[in-house]
């Protein structure tokens, strides 16, 4: 535990861990990458090995030995929650279990929970991913949300990232292919929406500076749209960006050049089924050949961005 750091005008209060941009930048630092890997389990997908064992626990188990693969390259890994949500209680239990063990693995750990909702909903679901839980540290380091339904509905993550020093990482300009057709929509003075939602997103962010000049509040940025990523840039010069897209969907390192203008910190590279799943392509074992496509992805991002 750090003894508070400064954070642009706030200050993360003794006992609380460091502000989450500062914890991110030295991991980036220290492990010359920028690799999130994401933990996409799928029962059909998963080696034989699983294939008869309850789902939650060969979830978990999955999961653990990606984690295991990844550790020494990845700087965090970022759980999908739908997928251990939809097979129930046991499936949140894993999911638990999941971001634990990451977090003993020294990764930080970036909750896909992609929530929105009213403030008395977002406070809740705020204690559930990134504040302590009776006496035991957060789920996760930082957590996706989408700010659609405006400022009010993020305060509660916005307070966790003050007095907790959690990260937040917004919904801006998606990688999906239809994200355009509510992104994309042009407003009265030629701002696309998701421009605008960018603003504001910087905008909230600006009093949760790091000692690192980034902030807390971090934006979600498809790889899969290069010219959007560099776009977002310019309308966010202090946000980490979360880039996922890299891989199965298409994108590639090269692609987000832009987005590591603030250092090499500026940008998250995340990759999933292309990790998780790299045996289905290479053969042999399924955690050697996770931790190989890693390690190559990592390193042709650390490559990119030291351009």
């Amino acid at each position: 535990m750090v003894q508070g750091v400064q954070a642009g005008s706030e200050t993360v209060p003794p006992g609380a861990v460091g502000h989450f941009a500062d914890r991110l930048a030295e991991a980036v630092e220290r492990k010359r990458s920028q690799l999130v890997v994401g933990l996409d389990p799928v029962r059909e997908h998963l080696p034989v090995e699983f294939r008869a064992e309850e789902p939650a626990a060969a979830f978990a188990r999955f999961c653990h030995g990606v984690i295991d693969a990844v550790e020494g390259v990845a700087v965090a890994v970022k759980p999908q929650s739908a997928f251990f949500e939809a097979i129930g209680p046991a499936g949140v239990a894993a999911y638990a279990d999941v971001c634990d063990y990451a977090r003993a693995a020294g990764l930080l750990v970036i909750a896909d929970a992609k929530r929105g909702d009213i403030r008395s909903t977002a406070r809740a679901y705020a204690a559930a991913f990134v504040e302590p839980r009776d006496g035991a540290p957060p789920l996760a380091d930082a957590v996706t949300a989408s700010p659609y339904l405006g400022r009010d509905s993020l305060e509660p993550f916005l307070a966790a990232c003050r007095h907790e020093g959690a990260g937040l990482f917004c919904l801006v300009k998606t990688s999906n292919p239809g994200s355009g057709d509510v992104q994309d929509v042009r407003l009265g003075d030629g701002t696309l929406l998701w421009q605008h939602v960018a603003r504001l997103v910087g905008e909230w962010g600006d009093d949760l500076l790091g000692a690192c000049g980034l902030s807390a509040v971090g934006a979600v940025v498809g790889a899969t749209y290069p010219r959007e990523v560099a776009a977002a840039r310019e309308l966010l010069p202090r946000a980490v960006f979360l880039l996922p897209g890299v891989g199965a969907q298409g994108g590639r390192p090269a692609d987000v050049v832009p987005a590591f203008v603030p250092g090499p910190a500026g940008g998250l590279v995340a990759a999933s089924r292309s990790v998780i799943y790299a045996h289905r392509r290479a053969g042999g074992d399924w955690r050697t050949a996770a931790a190989a496509e890693a390690t190559r992805l990592a390193r042709e991002i650390w490559t990119v961005s030291a351009g």
